[in-house]
């Protein structure tokens, strides 16, 4: 049983910094009453959060926060599970998710998504949507039993029960079949394999007994047509050397121009600095009469002399030059004769490597041929070793076989089991077990709330409903009211169901608004008698609009709305 003792909440909705508490156990019956916008409800949605991390009411989770504070978003709670204590943080701005047990922090390995599902799976033994179904009626967004699927119907009479397990050996199974399977698909494959190896290995012996000789001949004879490829080639390189030894020969009478050419470069470049320098001295003289360096006057007959001396110069130089040009222009033909050759003695090496090339791939096939025609003679004279591998596949293709067979009987056995714990095997035939039990129930609570109808869920967990005056009804078919009648009667039922199953049993019972529309005066009083005199086991907290049912409960606990924060502002006890 899952006993719920306290819980607590600060920067949630419109609670402001200073935490609100509510003691789960203190009272068996408990109203909480406010105004409207007053915080009656957020206690259910810190109730889910914490727990599930998701409100009760239809609210994204950034609009948790306090919207003045802003962050430190923080709801605690407590609760036991045989003897051991258990705290549950869990916060927004920063991000907090603590699970607490007997006072040691659960150690973090894993994200928050990992966590949820210990909580879930491993501690409560209970989702979000059967928690509601167990512990909460409201009337506004709670999705009440009837209102939900077939399916969903299924989930939660399934964790009522406590018969998911059988879902997750299930789901065990479907795996284990599926790796059975795959098994048996890689043993057919290796079955498959094995045969083709002993097709593959008697035609090898065949080989050897009908064919060797004739492989023998045929190899020596490829061999014969290769050797004589390797001469021909030979032949051919015989040529190409003495073609390459004339072509070098040529290369060697004309080496040597691209060094003269350098250096031949390397004078031009310094007889094109000294015309350049006397070009300038030239158009210093020609132009200039004044010094502007020292601004005085040049001598016109220093002046004169001077451009006469760099005119010569000039003369001298460019008949040098003019010979130079001459010399390069010889040398550079030579250069051109010398790559002309050079290309010549490329195309010769290549083909002398390209029939090199040819003569070693063709002596690497003479000794692959050897060596096959060595093989066939070795194998011939091994004849039995041969067949003993043949034996060998047989036996391991006989053995696979077996194992097929053995895999094949499992998954045979596999499969009926699966096909058992299938939500139409085993499940079913308890669920049809207790069903007359959950609709005796039902029909007993809505008894003692005045409600005389017959009904009946049935193995699909659809509905059929019955009256002494009308056959046949169907819940949307009810008022409000008789609605809300029904969902207490399903609600106490469940609770009932799981306290004698001990599966998700909890002490804890909130009902949100139930009495402020649905419900006449009348079936008020029946219910509050419910509550008081037959639903011992639970404490109840109802939060409504009606101030004057103050004094039908143990405690009454108010909530108003100061500056803009919710705060519980009391807490009566009648006695």
């Amino acid at each position: 049983m899952i006993t719920f003792q306290k819980i607590r909440w600060k920067n949630f909705l419109s609670t402001g910094n200073q935490f609100t508490e509510i003691d789960f156990e203190e009272y068996n019956t408990n109203l909480i009453i406010g105004t409207n916008g007053a915080g009656k409800s957020t206690m259910l949605d810190a109730l889910t959060f914490v727990l599930f991390n998701k409100p009760f009411r239809k609210i994204n989770k950034p609009q948790l926060v306090n919207a003045q504070n802003e962050r430190d978003c923080l709801v605690e709670i407590e609760f036991e599970i045989n003897t051991r204590q258990y705290v549950v943080r869990r916060g927004i701005k920063p991000n907090v998710f603590d699970i607490v047990v007997n006072g040691t922090e659960l150690h973090r390995e894993a994200d928050d998504r990992a966590m949820q599902r210990v909580l879930e799976d491993n501690i409560l033994k209970v989702n979000y949507k059967s928690f509601t179904q167990i512990v909460i009626l409201g009337s506004s967004t709670f999705v009440p039993f009837m209102q939900l699927t077939c399916a969903n119907r299924r989930e939660v009479i399934e964790d009522l029960l406590d018969i998911r397990i059988f879902s997750l050996m299930n789901n065990i199974l479907k795996d284990k079949l599926r790796t059975q399977k795959e098994q048996v698909k890689s043993m057919d494959l290796k079955k498959e394999t094995l045969k083709d190896k002993m097709k593959m290995q008697q035609n090898f012996i065949d080989e050897l007994e009908n064919r060797g000789k004739q492989n023998i001949e045929g190899n020596n004879s490829k061999i014969t047509k290769l050797m004589s490829e390797v001469d021909e080639y030979l032949k051919e390189n015989t040529k190409l050397q003495e073609d390459l030894q004339n072509t070098t020969k040529q290369q060697k009478e004309v080496a040597g121009a691209r060094q003269k050419l350098s250096k031949l470069n390397t004078l031009r470049g310094k007889l094109s600095a000294k015309v350049s320098a006397v070009t300038k001295e030239h158009k210093f003289f020609t132009e200039n009469t004044v010094c502007p360096t020292c601004t005085q006057d040049i001598e016109e007959s220093f002046r004169l002399n001077k451009i006469d001396d760099v005119q010569n110069t000039a003369k001298e130089l460019k008949e040098g030059f003019d010979e130079l040009e001459s010399t390069i222009q010889f040398e550079q033909e030579r250069e051109r004769q010398f790559n002309a050759l050079s290309k010549e003695i490329t195309n010769l090496t290549h083909g002398i490597s390209q029939n090199n090339t040819r003569v070693s791939g063709n002596q690497r096939q003479i000794r692959d041929l050897e060596q096959e025609i060595q093989t066939i003679t070795e194998n011939l004279a091994n004849r039995n070793t041969e067949h003993e591998k043949l034996d060998e596949f047989k036996s391991n293709l006989q053995q696979t076989i077996e194992y097929l067979a053995d895999k094949k009987q499992e998954i045979v056995y596999h499969d009926f089991a699966y096909s058992l714990l299938k939500d139409d095997g085993v499940k079913t035939k308890i669920i049809k077990k207790y069903l007359p039990f959950i609709n005796q129930q039902v029909n007993r609570y809505l008894q003692m709330m005045d409600f005389y109808i017959n009904f009946h869920l049935d193995e699909e967990f659809k509905e059929t409903v019955k009256s002494p005056i009308h056959e046949d009804f169907s819940y949307s078919s009810f008022s409000e009211g008789e609605k809300m009648r029904i969902d207490l009667a399903l609600l106490f039922t469940w609770r009932e169901v799981a306290r004698v199953k001990n599966s998700v049993n909890t002490n804890l019972l909130i009902m949100d608004e139930v009495f402020d529309s649905s419900l006449d005066g009348f079936g008020t009083d029946e219910f509050l008698k419910i509550i008081r005199y037959i639903i011992k086991d639970a404490n109840i907290f109802v939060i409504s609009h009606k101030q004057d049912m103050r004094d039908k409960f143990e405690s009454v606990i108010m909530f108003d709305k100061i500056k803009g924060f919710s705060r519980k502002i009391s807490s009566d006890v009648n006695s």
